[in-house]
This record gives C-alpha cells, sequence and structure tokens, in this order.
C-alpha cells in the first residue's frame, strides 16, 4: 500500500515572517492527517526557521532545488544537498517545469541533482511533464518517459526508495487548467510501467507518483481516486494554510 503525499511548492512567495507564520497555522490543522505525508516547500531562506517551528510535527520540509554537485567548492549561488539536510529538510524538489522552462534544467542535470539529493539522504521529488506543444503533438507519452528515463538513469533498487515522481502537465501549472482525472490516470500509469521496465516491477508499485498542475481543495477528491494517483504537488492553494489544509484532509 502506498501512502498518499501531499506536497506544497511554495516557489517565489513570502518573506521569513510570512513563511513562519503560515507554517504556524497549518501544523495544528493537518495534524491528525495520518492517511499522508504532508510536505512544504519554502524558499531558502526560510528553511531553517520553518524547519525548526515544524521540529515534532508531522508536516516535513523541502527546498525547491539543490546543487548537482556533491561535494562542497567553488559553486557560487548553489546549495549543496547536505546544506539543505542540515537546514533541517527531508525532501527536495528537482526538476520542476519553472527550472526546465526558464533557467536550463535538463534530464542531464535532474540526474545528477537527484544523486546528490539521494547522497544527502533526502527523499527526492523528481518532475517530469509535456508542454501543450507536445501534447497537442501526440508526443507526451514519449516525452515523459524519456524524462523518467534519463533522469533516473544508473539509480539502484536501493536509491529508488528515496525517489517520489510528480506529473505536471506544464500546461496546466498556473494556467487554472487541470488534466482530467483520466488523463492524469492514464499517464500515471505510463510513467509506472517506464520505471517497471527501467528498475523493475517492484520498484514501480512501490513508487509513488504525485499528480501536480491547478490542484485545489475541489478537485482532490476526484484526482485521488484514480488508481496510479498517490498525491498531489501544489502550487498556489499551498500557500494559505486553510486551503492547503482542505487538500491534506480529502478525506
Amino acid at each position: 500500500m502506498r501512502k498518499p503525499v501531499i506536497a506544497g511548492n511554495w516557489k517565489m512567495y513570502k518573506l521569513l515572517n510570512e513563511a513562519v507564520d503560515t507554517a504556524l497555522a497549518l501544523k495544528p490543522v493537518v495534524a491528525n492527517a495520518n492517511h499522508c505525508d504532508v510536505v512544504i516547500a519554502p524558499v531558502f531562506t526560510a528553511l531553517k526557521n520553518v524547519s525548526s517551528r515544524l521540529e515534532g510535527s508531522n508536516v516535513k520540509v523541502a527546498a525547491q532545488d539543490c546543487a548537482a554537485e556533491a561535494k562542497h567548492g567553488a559553486h557560487t549561488g548553489e546549495i549543496a544537498a547536505d546544506m539543505i539536510k542540515d537546514a533541517g529538510c527531508s525532501h527536495v524538489i528537482i526538476g520542476h517545469s519553472e527550472r526546465r522552462q526558464h533557467y536550463g534544467e535538463t534530464d542531464a542535470s535532474v540526474n545528477a541533482k537527484t544523486k546528490s539529493a539521494i547522497q544527502a539522504g533526502l527523499i527526492a521529488i523528481v518532475c517530469v511533464g509535456e508542454t501543450l506543444d507536445q501534447r497537442e503533438a501526440g508526443s507526451a507519452d514519449d516525452v515523459v518517459k524519456s524524462q523518467i528515463i534519463k533522469g533516473l538513469d544508473g539509480l539502484t533498487v536501493a536509491d529508488t526508495e528515496r525517489i517520489i515522481i510528480a506529473y505536471e502537465p506544464v500546461w496546466a501549472i498556473g494556467t487554472g487548467k487541470t488534466a482530467t482525472p483520466e488523463q492524469a490516470q492514464e499517464m500515471h500509469g505510463v510513467i509506472r510501467q517506464t520505471v517497471a521496465e527501467a528498475h523493475g516491477n517492484e520498484v514501480a508499485e512501490r513508487v509513488r507518483i504525485l499528480y501536480g498542475g491547478s490542484v485545489k481543495p475541489d478537485n482532490i477528491v476526484e484526482l485521488m481516486s484514480q488508481e496510479d494517483v498517490d498525491g498531489a504537488l501544489v502550487g498556489g492553494a499551498s500557500l494559505e494554510a486553510e486551503s492547503f489544509a482542505k487538500i491534506v484532509n480529502y478525506r
């Protein structure tokens, strides 16, 4: 039985006090959510403060990216995975579509960052997904398969224990559009089959696959009813404790 994960990506929002206030508001209203893992991803500057305030709670903290380099060194502006763990994080988001689209993220860099995260003892939330043009061209499956194969290349079975996959149809992020539950299930099935072919059926059955793309309180129940949807990577609706708690407490 795969335990669902509801993760909130705060993107580049919230100054330090705002981040702490939101985390503290969230803490009591999801305290009884034993049916899923709860994760929030504030900006780098808030990671330590937020993780310290959430210590002992059921809310885990993720960073939104990490460096590909595992060793400390002359990498100005980068933050190593073990530094993120040192700040109190348990998870890190890697390869988000905004990183791919605007900041030059590639499948190769996703692979390197994933390996660094695992080496540091973090759980990597590895993002994949197609653009609208790719979907309309009929290549969505091939695009996502390639991202999975290249992004997880070289991982051992033990490594895959520290992987969560997030499917984000790029055309549904921040647009208000959402893949239908059937579309989400179809692609999640493709992802699970791709993992099975690359890493074996046992790994594929264990790996949790999240849906990300305009997830809201009013569509989470239907999405979670799909066989291969194991949770959600939530954007805008995670910025307020009340709306995110409604998603977390979907049952």
